[in-house]
């Protein structure tokens, strides 16, 4: 049975296409993905799923529940990890795991037995009577997602949960995040713009871009899908006419350049780098740095969209800025 199943759903805004028709179905205790760069939509499809925004058209079921029509049968089924910190600082973490157990109207007896629960799960048990203000940015982010499941949902909302982490708390919260998927099956939902994270975590993986997927499957069918190995050359003069060469080789499956790197998929690549540094030398391109590796969900972003996730973030900045400053700043 589906937890949630998604059918057109659609948002804009003022002309913008936020979310442009998505579908797809997630199962009951999967760890879905939702991969992207800033702006690529992520936040804003969870914030329909979680009733949060409207669509423009298209519905979703979320545990059984129209996200347009039983709103308020869904908040009842759901938790959700808010991009940006929702804790007040100035209460314990047991204070606010009480305080947002009562706005679900929980009684006090259950309240105890379920922030005793929530906290053990997330091993904040003998920090819960500090002060948030005094917690580290992991404590937080660990204190949020109990937060999120003290009403016990069917379906847990995680939107970016390690923004601004270090690498090695961001680590941590991939720990809990496992646990909790795999020891509550809660069915959860993570959006992410960490192509690690991703991998990682999640079963299924749909890679956004501009409002649309791109692709949807597991990690290694995403992987699966360039074809074998991927070799990176740096190159030092024009390449253009060297990828058309390169594109005109049957054993080469794909060929795309970021900057002055050219990355081609291929299967036994190992075997085929002295060719291809004759085949560029044929062509006048000089080789400076040749890398071998198994492909990644950055090739793959990089295969279905034609650039990097970094790159779109940088575009996605820029398009903010010029938005903000269209004449230059002043």
């Amino acid at each position: 049975m589906d937890a949630i199943r998604v059918d057109n759903l659609t948002k804009r805004f003022d002309g913008l296409t936020a979310v442009d028709n998505v579908s797809f179905s997630v199962g009951e205790g999967e760890l879905f993905g939702l991969l992207g760069p800033n702006g690529a939509g992520k936040t804003t499809t969870i914030n329909m799923l979680s009733t949060l925004l409207k669509p423009t058209s298209g519905d979703a079921a979320v545990a059984g529940f129209s996200v347009t029509k039983d709103r308020d049968d869904v908040r009842k089924s759901i938790g959700i990890v808010f991009q940006e910190p929702a804790l007040d600082s100035k209460l314990t973490g047991r204070e606010n795991l009480e305080f947002h157990a009562m706005m679900y109207g929980i009684d006090k007896a259950e309240r105890r037995r379920r922030i005793a629960e929530v906290l053990e799960l997330v091993e904040l048990s003998e920090k819960s009577r500090v002060l948030v203000e005094n917690y580290s940015g992991g404590m937080k982010r660990r204190l949020e997602i109990a937060r999120g499941l003290i009403q016990r949902p069917k379906v847990l909302f995680l939107d970016e949960p390690t923004l601004g982490l270090d690498a090695q708390t961001r680590r941590n919260i991939w720990d809990y995040i496992e646990k909790l998927n795999g020891e509550a099956r809660v069915t959860i939902i993570l959006t992410t713009h960490y192509m690690e994270e991703a991998d990682f975590l999640c079963e299924r993986i749909a890679i956004m871009d501009n409002g649309r997927f791109v692709a949807l499957d597991t990690p290694p069918r995403l992987k699966d899908l360039l074809g074998g190995d991927v070799v990176c050359l740096e190159v030092e003069g024009d390449p253009g006419p060297l990828i058309d060469g390169f594109k005109s080789l049957d054993w080469i499956k794909g060929c795309s350049r970021h900057e002055e790197t050219l990355n081609l998929t291929m299967e036994k690549g190992e075997r085929r780098i002295p060719e291809l540094i004759t085949v560029a030398q044929r062509y006048g391109v000089s080789v400076a740095c040749v890398q071998l590796r198994k492909p990644s969900l950055e090739d793959v972003f990089l295969h279905f969209t034609g650039r990097t996730i970094r790159d779109r973030e940088a575009g996605t900045v820029e398009r903010n800025r010029t938005m903000m400053f269209p004449h230059g700043r002043r």
